[in-house]
């Protein structure tokens, strides 16, 4: 069974429940002061203890979808393997189609009415990563009336290490998109679903690592050309958007500011404006103090000419670390950039709180991208 599933959960509930009773039903006999006793209660205490924060800990992962299996709990993550052949695109880019599913939505099994979201495994012919993404089309993607239109685009990201499940299944993207399409209050745009950790179990913060990891030029290069090689969207920067969520929040602007050749709108639900440096990030600069601060965006406001783009940061006067650091990033923001803002009075570094921002945020990026 894996990690994310239900049945694992409530396993654990079960098995929780069940020492819990135990240990209350065998106290009396070991109440006793003999040296097994003692190691007897030790025991059930720990094993109840044990018990119960496994359960909690399933059910915060399956809400929160940090992990998505237990190889990548474990920091062992199933490569996706060795990719032979792959389907191409109009202009011979490479992408692999892995399966296809239904929104949850009414309608949800016809495309023409609720879109579709494609599985595929992205092969970056730069960067040389491969990584899965799930692309949804929306419902005007299978009409006739838009058959022989492009579409804008928008990388929608995790934070890390997350899954990219969650961004469906928990924080409803596709989903809000189309009741914003039915309503009228949004033009449809393709959203490619993806975790930033496409060198997993390595956070690269979206950094291209000196002599390692190249995902900033995943993002930037390998990810537009191949999606915009086999599906109708525009190839051009005012095309595509990226937005995220914590870690995915910091590439989305961080990636926007730096490769404005490559999107122009970016969105940052409750992101950083710099880099951790820790042990699931590791060096990411090589030594370089000035790649360092280059990746840090307050001092490239502060240093750098501003880029001719769109952001959108969100933050939180009670709940959010990263709000002083949010005004300030406004406060830095120098035209030609333009900036805007969604503060809550409270929230939290989580799903309840990005899911209230989501509408705005992506009506927002759908009124600023164009083909």
């Amino acid at each position: 069974m894996g990690l994310t599933s239900k049945k694992v959960l409530l396993l654990a509930v079960l098995v929780a429940v069940a020492l819990f009773v135990l240990t209350i039903w065998l106290w009396p006999r070991l109440s006793k002061k003999s040296w097994r006793a003692v190691l007897g209660r030790v025991g059930l205490l720990l094993a109840t203890q044990l018990s119960l924060f496994a359960a909690v800990g399933l059910a915060a992962n399956l809400s929160f979808g940090f992990y998505a299996s237990w190889a990548d709990l474990f920091g062992q993550e199933q490569e996706p393997g060795v990719v032979k052949n792959y389907k191409s695109g109009p202009n011979g880019t490479k992408l692999q189609m892995l399966g296809t599913q239904r929104i949850s939505v009414e309608n949800g099994s016809r495309p023409a009415e609720a879109g579709r979201i494609d599985k595929v495994m992205v092969h970056g012919e730069r960067s040389k990563i491969s990584s899965p993404a799930y692309v949804y089309l929306p419902p005007q993607y299978f009409q006739k009336a838009y058959a022989e239109k492009k579409f804008p685009a928008s990388v929608v990201l995790t934070g890390y290490p997350g899954t990219a499940e969650a961004l469906y299944k928990k924080l409803h993207f596709p989903q809000t998109q189309h009741q914003l399409l039915k309503d009228g209050k949004m033009k449809p745009t393709v959203l490619v679903m993806m975790r930033p950790t496409v060198a997993p179990p390595r956070d690269t913060e979206c950094m291209d690592i000196p002599n390692q990891e190249q995902t900033e030029t995943f993002f930037t290069k390998d990810l537009r050309a191949d999606l915009s090689g086999h599906y109708r969207i525009g190839k051009e920067s005012k095309s595509w958007g990226v937005m995220g969520d914590s870690t995915g929040g910091y590439c989305a602007l961080k990636m926007t500011m730096r490769h404005p050749e490559a999107f122009s709108t970016a969105v940052s639900l409750s992101g950083d404006y710099k880099a951790p440096l820790d042990a699931t990030t590791g060096d990411l600069f090589g030594g370089s103090k000035q790649l360092q601060r280059e990746n840090d965006l307050l001092w490239r406001q502060r240093n750098l000419p501003a880029p001719k783009v769109n952001l959108l940061v969100t933050t939180s006067k009670q709940g959010e670390s990263n709000y002083k650091n949010t005004l300030r990033f406004i406060e830095q923001t120098k035209s030609p950039t333009r900036v805007s803002s969604i503060i809550l009075d409270s929230g939290g570094h989580n799903f309840n709180t990005w899911r209230r921002e989501i509408p705005a945020a992506l009506q927002w990026m759908g009124d600023r991208l164009t083909v």
